[in-house]
């Protein structure tokens, strides 16, 4: 498993598509860093912060309907070339913003070219994996999870030598236009319109199902980022270091797993690993609730992050092989529904916990794992989601 990462960085196509999915992460770890310099500022007063963010899930659902039709006109690699110089332009322009228009704009423009590169990027990725026999798909992700790690420690490191946030994000912004420009022929090569049909229709019942997947792992992740230090420091009284090891675990299990998911998939089989993920997630949670000390919890969260882990790859993968539906629709389909789960999850467990208490909030997720568990169950596309591909030699040109 450790070769197959290995020689993926070596692999200039691959390590090239790899680095796209790490834009977005790298530049967000700067951005929520920024976030509470950007509310004084602006003098956004918490409610008004609140409203103003959902500007960029509005852009992101703008995109479920633009994709077909930006994709129909432009060659993915043009896309792949300048989408993520929109985005790095969008977080940029929120820390720079003097004006609350200016952080508005920037805000929805940030979600609607964050989910069009989400959908290109995945988009070829299927392409690459088709051609060359070979995945990558769970690398690419893993990609992400580590341009988020490497982030949030600059974010760290910029603060402690007194960098100015705007400096930071130029900083950070400058070294990967600079990438971007010196991997531009092998992004360009890639000349497909990536499309057929209409984003506004609607898709299959199996497609469905895959998003009802999505929906549910990404609300497991959203809600492990925001609700796991709080878990750990009010309902078992850690201590502010211990609050944060909940979703440090998980992340880096997440990273961790993801690098070696294109080894393991094949030899076990996408459905299983889509059930026994989900289960295994619903199982962390489970322990999480049924903690009575906090590194016990910590184990419960690191585990949910080995569980979900390689999911969402699958699920891709397997949005954009149906028959009769384009990868940008089949793909977006399934953002739309992680989208939504991730954006309500937290909101939900946050009333849930009102109501009850939080560790009723978290048992809605674990239960939700075990549906998602049983609706992989029944899907049919996730047992040739797979057949395709193969661990054909990295360095094999496509």
């Amino acid at each position: 498993m450790l070769s197959n990462t290995l020689a993926f960085f070596r692999n200039k196509q691959f390590i090239s598509i790899g680095f796209l999915f790490a834009v977005g992460s790298l530049m967000l770890g700067i951005w929520v860093a920024a976030l509470p310099a950007i509310k004084e500022r602006l003098a956004f007063t918490d409610a008004t912060l609140g409203l103003s963010l959902l500007l960029a899930p509005a852009g992101s659902f703008t995109g479920v309907f633009l994709a077909p039709k930006i994709f129909s006109k432009i060659k993915v690699g043009q896309w792949l070339l300048t989408g993520p110089f929109i985005l790095c332009m969008g977080y940029t322009l929120q820390v720079v913003a003097s004006q609350p228009w200016m952080f508005w704009l920037a805000l929805y423009v940030t979600g609607l070219s964050g989910f069009l590169n989400g959908v290109s990027t995945n988009a070829v990725v299927t392409l690459i994996e088709q051609r060359s026999g070979t995945r990558i798909m769970s690398t690419c992700h893993g990609m992400y999870s580590l341009g988020g790690g490497i982030s949030a420690g600059l974010a760290v490191a910029f603060y402690l030598l007194l960098v100015p946030d705007y400096l930071q994000m130029l900083l950070v912004f400058s070294i990967i236009a600079m990438v971007i420009i010196s991997i531009r022929k092998l992004l360009l090569q890639y000349n497909e319109y990536i499309h057929a049909g209409t984003g506004l229709a609607a898709p299959p019942l199996s497609i469905l199902g895959l998003s009802l997947i999505c929906f549910v792992i990404f609300m497991a992740e959203g809600c492990v980022a925001d609700w796991s230090a709080i878990y750990l420091k009010e309902s078992l009284h850690s201590s502010v270091t211990w609050a944060g090891l909940g979703f440090a675990g998980f992340s880096v299990m997440m990273a961790i797993s993801r690098f070696n998911g294109d080894a393991l998939v094949p030899k076990i089989g996408a459905k299983k690993v889509v059930v026994a993920g989900s289960l295994l997630a619903a199982l962390g949670f489970l322990l999480v609730v049924a903690a009575p000390a906090p590194w016990l919890a910590i184990t419960g969260f690191t585990i949910v992050g080995i569980g979900c882990s390689c999911i969402v790859p699958i699920l891709i993968n397997a949005a954009a092989i149906v028959p009769g539906v384009s990868p940008v629709i089949g793909i977006s389909a399934v953002f739309s529904g992680g989208l939504i789960g991730f954006l309500t999850g937290p909101s939900v467990i946050g009333i849930l916990s009102e109501k009850f208490n939080l560790s009723i909030g978290l048992s809605f997720v674990l239960l939700l794992c075990i549906l998602a568990a049983i609706a992989a169950m029944q899907n049919r596309y996730l047992i040739n989601s797979t057949t395709h591909l193969n661990q054909a030699n990295y360095n094999e040109p496509i």
